[in-house]
């Protein structure tokens, strides 16, 4: 019995150090580019590349977004001098601007809920960085061919030719940059007159600027950077390994079917080895420059066109796809699949994203038409007049959050006998503007049961959105007779 244990003991050993040994060898495999080479990778048509243009062209909206009307003004507009933001018939104040937090809160723990499930698809599919790089390198290979001719171009001599086919390349990087940096304006300032400064040299300097920024910035990030900033400047890169998990989708090559791998003799496989030919279409692809063949790799941003180009080479050898597919640990390694709904990350992560959806649809449904500010004069609390009335100052601070001037009333309830002093029945609010209005009330003495009493303020529109808000404040008074007259026969 005891010997058997101490088989059982050492085979696991074993197995365990030799897991340890895989690790190491596959480790020793891991290639992050430093720099010193050129990323030229092979473009290929499938499933995945396809999804990737469908995906890349949701920017088309931050380039044409702020051309879209809404009435006379721009459909969205982050108005920040003026401290105003337009979103079609919403238009948002600084004191609104917590919804904000509602919006990057929400999108924050979407990144990182769709990082769990399907790891980086993020900046796969969907990443500014990519989708730029993408595009630059499509107009590199239209001009300069494939990535073999592309390297040959790179290390000729200077020739009239070269120099024409860079300069072509490079004004269009250029151009592209100063697209990036207009469109970016834009959403800040009216799309069409920005045009119209920039023409006639009128636009200001921070408009210059920023457009030179971007300009700069797209040239050098999308042009000449490319991987570099996802493994050297993005901080998603680095935090990525904390949100995968056993159960994370990622690009994975099946080593149990591809291995070991061999070189195809005269059109046939050799026996004994396995699907993977070695034929290295998937690095060719990677944009980092990585070999998926060998393990998930901190270059990898979930693209899948290694499965585009592995499923390419399948079909010409006649071997089933999937050699190179999105697949989890726990599914490579027979361990039954736990679904979404029942996985608590998961569940904490779409459970906050919920809270953060709550927060905004409440914000945005009670926006109202104004906001009602009221503040209670402090020296003197309250002042009694020769007629026995006790009197307090207000001051009432009322935004007009529409585009348009408003009419509106400014009442007040309050104890019997109330008296307003600075309200009129119908006083006129500016468009986008902080309104200030001194209110004095008057209370009998006799009427105060308290020295302090609700006060209740009301403001009321008179345009077709009728719409209404009250604020409740406080009445200081003198404390009432009776009392004064108790306390002093308890003393006595």
């Amino acid at each position: 019995m005891e010997n058997i244990r101490i088989t059982t003991v050492t085979n696991q050993a074993e197995v365990n150090q030799k897991q340890v040994d895989e690790l190491y060898e596959e480790a020793g495999y891991w290639h992050v580019n430093t720099g010193d080479q050129v990323i030229h990778s092979k473009r290929m048509p499938g499933k995945y590349r396809t999804i990737k243009w469908y995906t890349a062209s949701i920017w088309l909206i931050y380039f044409f977004g702020p051309y879209l009307r809404w009435g006379d003004r721009q459909a969205v507009l982050f108005n920040i001098p003026n401290r105003q933001f337009y979103i079609f018939d919403i238009t948002i104040m600084p004191q609104d601007v917590w919804m904000l937090a509602m919006v990057l809160l929400f999108f924050a723990i979407l990144l990182a809920a769709v990082t769990s499930i399907a790891g980086r698809v993020f900046c796969g599919y969907f990443c500014f960085q990519t989708v730029w790089t993408d595009i630059f390198t499509l107009i590199e290979e239209k001009l300069e061919g494939l990535p073999t001719q592309r390297r040959k171009l790179d290390e000729e001599p200077l020739s009239a030719r070269k120099v024409r086919i860079k300069a072509i390349k490079h004004s269009l990087w250029i151009l592209i940059g100063v697209f990036t940096g207009l469109s970016f304006t834009a959403w800040f300032t009216d799309a069409y007159q920005l045009w119209i400064d920039l023409f006639t040299f009128n636009a200001p300097m921070m408009v210059v600027i920023t457009i030179i920024t971007f300009t700069i910035g797209t040239y050098v990030l999308a042009g000449f950077m490319r991987e570099q900033t996802c493994f050297w400047l993005c901080p998603y890169a680095r935090i990525q390994g904390v949100m995968y998990d056993s159960e994370t989708i990622l690009p994975t090559y099946d080593k149990l079917r591809g291995e070991p791998r061999g070189k195809l003799k005269k059109g046939q496989p050799i026996e004994g080895n396995g699907d993977c030919i070695d034929c290295n279409q998937c690095v060719a692809v990677c944009p980092t420059g990585i070999d998926i063949r060998h393990g998930q790799q901190e270059g990898c941003i979930t693209c899948a066109l290694c499965l585009d180009a592995c499923d390419s080479v399948m079909d010409k050898i006649n071997r089933p796809r999937g050699l190179i597919r999105y697949s989890s640990l726990d599914e490579l390694t027979g361990v039954p699949q736990i679904p979404l709904h029942k996985r608590p990350r998961v569940l904490v992560y779409f459970g906050i994203m919920a809270l953060a959806i709550v927060g905004l649809f409440y914000g945005l449904t009670n926006l109202g038409t104004f906001d009602l500010k009221v503040l209670h004069e402090r020296q003197p609390l309250f002042v009694q007049q020769s007629d026995g009335t006790i009197q307090n100052k207000y001051v009432l601070k009322i935004l007009n959050k529409t585009d348009k001037d408003m009419s509106i009333s400014i009442n007040a309830a309050g104890p019997e006998g109330l008296i307003t002093q600075g309200i009129k029945e119908k006083t006129r609010l500016p468009a986008n503007k902080l309104s200030s209005f001194t209110v004095f009330l008057r209370i009998p003495k006799e009427n105060l049961e308290s020295d302090r009493s609700e006060i209740t303020f009301r403001i009321h529109s008179f345009e077709e959105f009728e719409d209404s808000i009250e604020y409740e404040s406080m009445f200081y008074g003198p404390q009432p007779v009776k009392r004064e007259q108790h306390e002093r026969n308890d003393h006595d």
